[in-house]
């Protein structure tokens, strides 16, 4: 194995259908003022889930088209082991290619706007290509 996680098969686990369910129906307010921001297709034209299980993780947003995960942060996770599980969870869903944005609750809360405009300048990233084909030499190079 290439130290990348399995990809198969990650989505939406079954096991994790309840808890997804139940979490989708006890919303924080920010994931709420989020959410009504998010669904259909209001950003820039993306589709967004909400709750949406990756692997072992349920993230609080997923934009498949993009990639992108956005997870909205309260204050567990401002304690030494709540750092510590959003960074295992961070390098997983890198190591499967997904982007993660962070954003704290309060953040949402007071300044939406600057929230989605990051979430939207998110679809605009240059994605490095996964080819391993050396790039041409330039002429300063000499070919």
């Amino acid at each position: 194995m290439d130290g990348k996680p399995p990809t198969n098969h990650v989505h939406n686990l079954g096991y994790q259908k309840p808890i997804r369910r139940a979490l989708r129906g006890s919303l924080t307010q920010a994931e709420t003022l989020l959410w009504k921001a998010l669904q259909n297709s209001q950003l820039a034209g993306r589709k967004f889930r909400r709750q949406h299980g990756i692997g072992p993780y349920i993230v609080d947003f997923y934009c498949p088209a993009e990639r992108l995960v956005v997870e909205l942060d309260g204050a567990q996770h401002f304690t030494a082991s709540g750092a510590s599980h959003d960074a295992e969870r961070d390098a997983y869903l890198n190591a499967l290619g997904f982007w993660v944005l962070r954003f704290e609750n309060r953040l949402v809360l007071n300044h939406l706007e600057s929230v989605l405009a990051a979430v939207e300048a998110a679809f605009q990233r240059v994605v490095p290509p996964t080819s391993t084909t050396p790039s041409p030499s330039s002429a300063e190079e000499g070919n």
